[in-house]
């Protein structure tokens, strides 16, 4: 056979060569629509996860830093007491037995609140970071004179708590009706604050003028009431540290330092305090209504009590015992919008958190300093 042959038999019988084609194209990936709706939920599930713990960080970092404040409020009392040997007054009003005073105090009528008015935390201020503030107000003048209209309105964040909704900025000081109260022809504003001094069980705001007795409960395990001579001295009725010209000093604590409430938080968003003081024919009004509250008098504006106090009764006829967050909603109780409680600095600057759930009767026990009650820590 001729050798060419062979060569075009293997031809023949080779497969025939594929056509030279381009690369088939990737199929495109994509999501169905079922399948974004899926992911979608998921990214919303692990969202609502995550959210109430980032919450949570968020208010636990607050309420550190509110308890910072109250332990710098704590320490700087102690500085003060060493000082002079005392703590500051509740506030600073011209004293008087039978309601007379010159007129450049503007003493109320009623309260028998007088100027000056400083309060609490502005005698705190050399001894915390109010320093620069300090040299700018006049103590020697009234609140609400013209020289100290700036320095009243100044925002110190030592008095404020980042958990409290109701502002921060300064306030109108009001009168009885809610409208500014106007003093020598202009509106009062101070600088706000979130924490507020105990007055002890008892209160003496407008009941510590004029009249000259006034009914409080000395048992608030008996409900029993008696009759003391008020004569102006608002000492006679509160048995906390802090009221109108006290003068309260460690060894008058009998009770113990570490068994006595000095201050505490009251929210702005429930009414307005002020780390300033007190002006005559003020009145704090509550910021909601519940049946329980309403407007009081100008004490209000620093100080709060623990109940229970002259005719403070229920509606079942018990004596009010209003511990944090409790639902009367009193302008003279103490109100905190931390998660489950607020805190209080005891009278040793211990810091100590109150839940909601408070035994009634240790929380006035904690907020009398003298009236020798046996503290049951186990049911803080």
């Amino acid at each position: 056979m001729h050798p060419h042959s062979r060569i075009d038999k293997r031809r023949a019988e080779a497969p025939p060569s594929l056509p030279i084609t381009s690369s088939p194209q990737r199929a495109r990936v994509a999501f169905t629509l079922v399948e974004l709706l899926v992911v979608i939920a998921i990214i919303g599930v692990l969202v609502g996860l995550l959210l109430p713990a980032v919450q949570a960080a968020r208010e636990a970092s607050r309420r550190m830093s509110c308890s910072n404040n109250l332990r710098q409020i704590g320490l700087a009392a102690h500085n003060y007491h060493s000082a002079y040997q005392r703590l500051p007054s509740g506030y600073v009003s011209y004293a008087t037995r039978d309601g007379s005073a010159p007129a450049a105090v503007r003493m109320d009528a009623v309260t028998w609140d007088a100027g000056p008015g400083w309060g609490w935390a502005a005698g705190l201020l050399p001894f915390a970071e109010g320093n620069t503030v300090i040299e700018n107000l006049r103590l020697d003048q009234p609140i609400w004179s013209a020289a100290n209209q700036q320095a009243i309105a100044t925002t110190l964040p030592m008095f404020l708590c980042p958990s409290a909704s109701g502002g921060d900025a300064p306030f109108v000081v009001r009168d009885s009706s809610g409208n500014p109260l106007v003093v020598e022809g202009r509106q009062v504003q101070l600088g706000r604050s979130h924490y507020v001094a105990s007055h002890g069980q008892e209160s003496c705001w407008g009941e510590c003028g004029a009249a000259a007795t006034g009914e409080v409960f000395t048992n608030i395990y008996t409900s029993t009431t008696t009759i003391v001579s008020i004569h102006g001295d608002a000492g006679n009725v509160a048995d906390g540290p802090f009221f109108r010209n006290s003068k309260t000093k460690f060894r008058d604590v009998l009770d113990g330092t570490s068994n006595t409430l000095f201050f505490g938080e009251h929210s702005s968003a429930l009414s307005e305090k002020t780390w300033v003081g007190v002006v005559p024919g003020a009145f704090t009004h509550p910021r909601f209504r519940s049946p329980e509250n309403g407007p009081d008098a100008a004490a209000t504006l620093t100080l709060v009590h623990a109940g229970p106090s002259g005719g403070e009764l229920d509606i079942t006829g018990n004596p009010i015992i209003h511990p944090v967050n409790f639902p009367t909603y009193h302008v003279g109780q103490m109100f905190a919008e931390h998660l489950g409680g607020g805190n209080v600095c005891m009278g040793d600057g211990s810091i100590r958190f109150v839940t909601d759930f408070v035994d009634l009767f240790l929380w006035a026990e904690l907020s009398s300093m003298n009236e020798h009650e046996v503290i049951n820590w186990e049911k803080f």
